[in-house]
């Protein structure tokens, strides 16, 4: 079994606050750390092309090695709130069937800022940025976030947050209709797209998209971390269909499906039943790979985390990873500790 942990890094610490943070996480029964080292506006380590908020990830690596814990480095990839990029490249960003970039008009929140994986600069932006990660010495991974498009149909817990309801899928959350996707899928099918009555129906169509993050993964981003001998993982949703994330065919190392129950209005139970259905998809798909169960700390008391964790396990995960580590209170801890051993 491998546990891992998600963890921000705007907080300023110094290395001995650092040394007692993995000191402590590897104690309780951690294995990797997730650090977030781009949150779609700046980076943690010392990039050549990204607004840099400090060269951290570096100083950490070895630290994170001193504590025996393996560290990854967790990335936004298609969310992109860099003024530079979208004031310079809009036609970068996502549009959808209403037409609106979601560069100008992102979905929900300000931050839904998603790029359109069809295009080659796009391909190129991110190319960059995981080859640059790829190159520090140390590190054990890349992690995958945002790896999707925008969400189509949101979790149900959070539809009223935004005041909404969806019942079917409506174009100002449908994405992408730009000319690129749109040529590229008429090439492949004969189909004009935006002739077609209604999009949501379009099976051929849906499966265009899934196949655009899955070419991303497969053939352009992990084969650069895999060729620098770095693992590639990926956090993903339960609802792939609703985010176009047909991650059960990713040629990656591990997944970590954000089981975060509250979302979806569901009971623990749920946890289990995703693990379940999603090692069994990739299972028909031929292919296996580890499956982390993501926990949301915030929506679990101390004996609920335990419950959650024996559910993952005898589901057939292969540990968990915790959102996040500044959620985690004394006896959140002391729960999981006595849930893993």
């Amino acid at each position: 079994m491998k546990n891992w942990c998600w963890l921000n890094l705007g907080r300023a610490r110094t290395e001995q606050e650092w040394k007692a943070i993995f000191r402590r996480m590897r104690e309780a029964g951690v294995h990797a750390i997730l650090p977030e080292v781009f949150n779609n506006h700046e980076a943690w380590w010392g990039s050549d092309h990204l607004p840099v908020a400090e060269a951290l990830l570096e100083r950490l690596i070895p630290l994170a090695h001193e504590a025996d814990l393996e560290i990854h480095a967790w990335m936004h990839t298609m969310t992109c709130n860099i003024a530079e990029i979208y004031d310079a490249h809009p036609d970068w960003y996502d549009v959808s069937r209403r037409g609106d970039s979601a560069a100008v008009k992102p979905a929900y929140v300000d931050y839904y800022k998603f790029l359109c994986p069809s295009r080659p600069e796009v391909h190129d932006f991110l190319k960059r940025r995981v080859a640059e990660l790829a190159a520090l010495d140390g590190l054990d991974g890349i992690h995958l976030d945002y790896i999707r498009f925008p969400d189509v149909i949101l979790a149900e817990a959070l539809q009223p947050k935004y005041d909404i309801v969806q019942d079917r899928e409506y174009p100002e959350y449908d994405y992408c209709y730009c000319e690129v996707c749109r040529d590229a899928f008429r090439s492949a099918s004969g189909v004009d797209i935006t002739a077609v009555e209604e999009p949501a129906d379009n099976e051929e169509w849906r499966q265009f998209r899934y196949d655009r993050i899955t070419r991303l993964v497969n053939d352009i981003l992990a084969p650069i971390g895999r060729a620098a001998g770095k693992q590639v993982t990926a956090a993903v949703f339960p609802n792939w269909r609703h985010v176009r994330q047909e991650w059960h065919v990713w040629h990656v190392d591990a997944v970590l499906p954000m089981l975060y129950q509250s979302f979806y209005n569901e009971q623990i139970a749920w946890v289990g039943g995703q693990c379940k259905a999603g090692i069994e998809r990739m299972q028909r798909k031929g292919g296996s790979k580890p499956l982390y169960s993501g926990l949301f700390i915030p929506a679990l008391d101390p004996a609920q985390l335990s419950e959650a964790i024996q559910v993952s396990r005898a589901a057939g995960a292969a540990g968990v990873s915790l959102f996040n580590f500044e959620s985690m209170t004394p006896e959140h801890w002391q729960a999981f500790t006595t849930a893993t051993v």
